[in-house]
């Protein structure tokens, strides 16, 4: 089945970096949406990011110019690591991440177990 396992989570000051992994495994993912999404405490889950199937990006405003995102396929497409580079973080960046896979018009949706990020001095 398809599993999706996030790492790289913790405390960090602000202005610090942490990267985020999401480890996919379970299918061929050639034509999923990788992406990373957020959930502060008390608030709804947000996009932060996503790379699509033929590589494009987007990035939400929110974070553009400080998180990158990258994905790296392993034994042809069947493992697949979606990273979130996330730099000069900020208090407000505190929050769950989660790793997300969706295949468009499939309906393929899979969620990981979340990893925390706390930014605080």
């Amino acid at each position: 089945q398809v599993q999706l396992v996030e790492s790289g989570g913790g405390l960090v000051q602000p202005g610090g970096s942490l990267r985020l992994s999401c480890a996919a495994s379970g299918t061929f993912f050639d034509f999923y949406v990788m992406g990373w999404y957020r959930e502060p405490r008390g608030k709804s889950r947000e996009l932060v990011a996503f790379i699509s199937p033929d590589g494009s990006v987007h990035i939400e405003e929110s974070v553009k110019g400080r998180f990158t995102i990258s994905k790296n396929s392993v034994d042809g497409s069947k493992s697949v690591t979606v990273d979130l580079q996330m730099n000069a973080l900020k208090p407000e960046d505190t929050a769950t991440y989660y790793c997300k896979a969706e295949r468009p018009g499939a309906g393929g949706v899979y969620w990981g177990q979340g990893t925390q990020v706390t930014v605080s001095s």
